[in-house]
């Protein structure tokens, strides 16, 4: 499952048809991250994605709400670093749903391996004004220490695109991120399946 897509209902004109379209291209993980939503539309649209990526085989994530996840039937949440711990979120959740965390150095990532996530976003690797409150960009050199470090997957985040993709690949990344490669383009099946097919065989080389 290489290719993660964030939702950014402010990039398209109907996020559960965009989701769909990513689902069509190949996507096969999801996290709904919609902060501005109230817990009520955040549960009618987390079910309503429940449907769909269940219908593909695909994993859903609930940003940080961990009640909403389970709501839901989701495959489980993504926890910021402001958000319940790993331990927390795990005597809730159970040891069937899946704990994914947003590291942005090596000391966090760490952290959230033993804690108990299952994997960890890191980044952002390159600039991208989604990201720019956490700082200035980790670059491919703390990605590929991360990588190394981690027994977890590290999903590389954070101004990824086609084009650069190689070298979150060549750092070692168990995948990428994202959000307007997908979202932000034209054609999202198309863009989602170049992703996913570049992405396989980048890690084929």
């Amino acid at each position: 499952m290489p290719v993660y897509l964030v939702t950014d209902r402010r990039l398209v004109d109907d996020i559960v048809m965009a989701v769909e379209s990513a689902l069509e291209g190949g996507v096969r993980l999801v996290q709904l991250r919609e902060k501005d939503l109230s817990a009520k539309e955040i549960l009618t649209l987390a079910k309503r994605l429940r449907a769909k990526t269940a219908e593909s085989g695909a994993r859903l994530f609930i940003n940080d709400r961990v009640d909403i996840a389970l709501l839901s039937g989701a495959d489980g949440v993504h926890l910021g670093q402001n958000s319940f711990s790993p331990v927390d979120a795990r005597k809730a959740l159970g040891k069937k749903m899946l704990i994914g965390v947003s590291a942005h150095s090596i000391k966090e990532a760490e952290a959230a391996e033993q804690q108990g996530a299952d994997f960890v976003t890191f980044g952002p690797v390159f600039h991208t004004a989604s990201k720019a409150r956490y700082g200035e960009p980790v670059g491919t050199g703390l990605l590929k220490e991360a990588c190394g470090r981690l027994n977890i997957p590290v999903y590389a985040i954070g101004g990824i695109k086609r084009e650069n993709m190689k070298d979150a690949v060549a750092a070692g990344a168990g995948g990428v991120a994202v959000i307007s490669s997908i979202l932000g383009s034209r054609d999202i099946r198309k863009s989602a399946e170049q992703l996913v097919k570049e992405f396989e065989r980048l890690r084929a080389v």
